[in-house]
Parts: structure tokens; C-alpha cells; sequence
């Protein structure tokens, strides 16, 4: 587990194309967006997990699902 938060402001700022102004509702609204994305491929691959009768949700149920959640994500 992580100690402190992430610096999504500098990732934002990193990747962004010129220079951009990222406020803090911003930086939370990308966080909030973030967990929520995590939050949904877990249930996923947990359902995953469980078709194939597992207890344990490994790499493979993730890796499984993370493209179908990834276009689902882009819309």
C-alpha cells in the first residue's frame, strides 16, 4: 500500500501537450476517476476469477479483462 498519494498533477503536467493549469478539483476529480476505474476491473476480474472457479483473483484474470475494461474506459 501506498504511504502518501500519488502526484497525478505532475503526471497530468508531464504528459500534456503545452502548458496547462491543473487545479486541485482537477486533481481530485482525476483521483476519484482513477478509483473508480480500479474499483470496477477488481469486480471484474473477481467475477472472472470465479467462472473459473478460483478463490484467489490472480494476474491472469486481470490481465484477462483490463483490455475490455480499457475500451470500455475510452468510450
Amino acid at each position: 500500500m501506498l504511504k502518501k498519494p500519488p502526484k497525478l498533477k505532475y503526471t497530468i503536467k508531464t504528459k500534456a501537450k503545452g502548458n496547462i493549469n491543473v487545479r486541485p478539483t482537477t486533481e481530485a476529480m482525476v483521483e476519484l476517476l482513477m478509483l473508480l476505474f480500479l474499483n470496477n476491473l477488481a469486480e471484474e476480474a473477481k467475477a472472472k476469477a470465479f467462472e473459473e472457479k478460483s478463490a484467489v483473483i490472480r494476474s491472469q484474470h486481470v490481465r484477462a479483462v483490463s483490455k475490455k475494461m480499457l475500451k470500455k474506459a475510452r468510450g
